[in-house]
């Protein structure tokens, strides 16, 4: 393939070693943005950071930290939020129309001149302006990398591909944590090294990713969707394999992206963010529906718990009666449990789907939630230090961490490749950067009230995310098709119903697949879509008259079923 350098890894790798090295690219971004919102946890609890450059709080008689102005600290930490979400759709757009590629090293480069400006801050209105424009790179890359691995997966193993990233999105809270703890102990702690170094580590992947991205094979979907398909082709080839009995899949998949393709150009005819955002011009493919799921299900994210979890762990062990010397080495055995928790999404997203996933998750979480403000509500009643106290304190600390390995293993991948999943090709980046907005809504919305909430109400904070757990449960029941087991191109099928409940886009998915057979060849194990007598790729492929209402169907079908009707008749007569 001529129009792709020679030292690209797509003509070195293929197949299964081609899509984990693909993988690991996407991870290490995923790493990154972990990183990023792990490390605030410990910069909040540095001395130097809160007392004598921010200025928002000092040191009480125990050590810990005591905050003066809760509106400024999560002020700080909020506001990369507001940059993530003006990121996102930045990001979306730019990989629409750019390349996914181009958007990753964008993303990258903005995120590095974010960082840098975080690690020198001076005050808070320069830490402020910092965390913006970190946002931003962190906006892009969270718009776009989910997209790129999603495109090149295999639809039966999507799941599990994007659930190991976020192993390591995991893993770099987790090296947040511990890097923090480490730091904590050097000069007593009141070095201004404590938090800027931790801030500064995450430069180093960010010009890693920035560097080699560049060597990886573009997205065949968007490759297609730009009339670049003999790249496509060849990427795809190289992605599902040529001989044996993978023979024909990746035409029979080219096929459908075509295909796919040909039916949005001929179905939408708009596709900004605002037309997105109200459907406006989408005709069957309903996008402003679509955004409107995957904006709530990662504000959801958010308010189930675990932002204030991953942001505030060491205000939320001392609530539940954690001294103040214990509560660091607690934290970051949380993110432990937590990073080996997402090794269960790994094995079960592809095997019981989405959907029951988010179920089980939610159920669990509530309960956990629940018994975590009981405990601590009840461990306060007795002396500090008792044996009661202890023990309640420890059973607060238990049900967090259950809450948090229960989080790991369900509701932190969902979200993320739910929205990288139903949008259309055509604005597929688009799409999955509209669920940013929503993750940057809910996290900047969460970790702004936080610490007000936590001054405010204590351990019935957690009676309030318990609450938005069991409401997540009818939410999902209702509104949420599954995505599990279907391609990317059959999206289009499962959303085109006009009614908004999942049962009634079940029944219209079943009716639509069988009015276009052509269009998900890919999904049918066994078909080809190759001349059985010459080998060669079927002329026409692509499929004509093809239509997202099922009720235009239903009619032709009965229109079908009365000429016949005629036609025996007449025969018979």
């Amino acid at each position: 393939m001529d129009r792709i350098p020679s030292y690209h890894v797509v003509h070195k790798l293929q197949k299964r070693s081609l899509l984990i090295a693909i993988n690991c690219i996407a991870a290490l971004s995923i790493f990154f943005f972990g990183y990023d919102q792990g490390m605030m946890g410990g910069v909040n609890n540095a001395a130097d950071y809160y007392h004598n450059t921010m200025k928002f709080g000092h040191t009480g008689p125990d050590g810990s930290p005591v905050i003066d102005d809760t509106l400024l600290q999560g002020g700080i930490v909020s506001i990369y939020y507001v940059g993530t979400l003006v990121g996102c759709l930045v990001g979306g757009w730019f990989g629409d129309k750019y390349g996914r590629i181009k958007s990753i090293a964008l993303g990258a480069g903005w995120a590095v001149i974010g960082a840098s400006l975080q690690t020198s801050a001076q005050n808070s209105t320069w830490m402020i302006f910092a965390r913006l424009i970190n946002g931003w790179g962190t906006g892009i890359l969270n718009a776009i990398v989910p997209v790129w691995a999603t495109e090149t997966a295999e639809h039966t193993s999507r799941g599990q591909f994007v659930a190991i990233e976020f192993t390591l999105n995991i893993f770099g809270v987790v090296v947040a944590y511990w890097l923090e703890y480490g730091c904590s102990f050097y000069m007593n702690g009141e070095s201004s090294f404590v938090w800027r170094f931790p801030i500064a580590f995450q430069i180093i992947p960010l010009l890693f990713l920035f560097g080699i991205v560049w060597i990886f094979p573009e997205s065949p979907r968007w490759l297609t969707k730009v009339g670049r398909e003999e790249e496509a082709r060849y990427v795809l080839g190289r992605l599902r394999g040529e001989t044996g009995e993978d023979l024909g899949k990746a035409e029979a998949e080219f096929q459908d992206i075509r295909n796919i393709c040909e039916l949005e150009r001929k179905t939408a005819t708009r596709q900004s963010y605002i037309s997105m955002l109200f459907g406006i011009g989408s005709g069957k493919l309903h996008t402003g529906r679509r955004v409107q799921l995957v904006i709530w299900l990662q504000i959801m994210q958010e308010w189930i718990g675990i932002a204030g979890v991953t942001i505030y762990a060491p205000t939320i062990f001392r609530t539940a009666g954690i001294s103040n010397t214990d509560v660091a080495w607690i934290s970051g055995l949380n993110t432990i449990t937590y990073m080996i928790s997402t090794l269960v999404c790994v094995f079960t997203l592809d095997r019981i789907g989405r959907r029951w996933t988010l179920y089980w998750g939610s159920v669990v979480q509530g309960i956990s939630l629940l018994l975590a403000g009981v405990f601590s509500h009840l461990g306060q009643q007795h002396p500090l230090g008792s044996p009661q106290a202890k023990s309640l304190s420890s059973g607060a600390v238990a049900m967090i961490f259950l809450f948090t390995a229960t989080f790991g293993a369900t509701w932190l991948t969902v979200p993320w490749l739910y929205p990288a999943e139903i949008f259309p090709l055509e604005v597929r980046a688009k799409g999955n950067a509209w669920g940013v907005v929503g993750w940057s809504m809910g996290n900047g919305w969460l970790t702004l009230l936080c610490p007000v909430m936590f001054k405010a109400l204590n351990e019935k904070t957690y009676y309030i995310f318990a609450a938005a757990n069991a409401l997540t449960l009818p939410m999902v029941w209702a509104l949420y098709p599954e995505s599990n087991q279907r391609t990317l191109e059959e999206m289009n099928l499962l959303f085109a119903a006009d009614s908004i409940w999942n049962w009634e886009a079940e029944r219209n998915f079943k009716i639509l697949k069988e009015q276009n057979p052509e269009l998900v060849q890919a999904a049918q194990r066994g078909t080809s879509v190759l001349d059985p007598e010459t080998g060669l790729p079927r002329q026409n492929s692509v499929a004509r008259g093809m239509s997202l209402d099922a009720n235009a169907f239903s009619q032709r079908r009965m229109e079908h079923d009365d000429v016949y009707e005629e036609k025996q008749a007449f025969k018979h007569g």
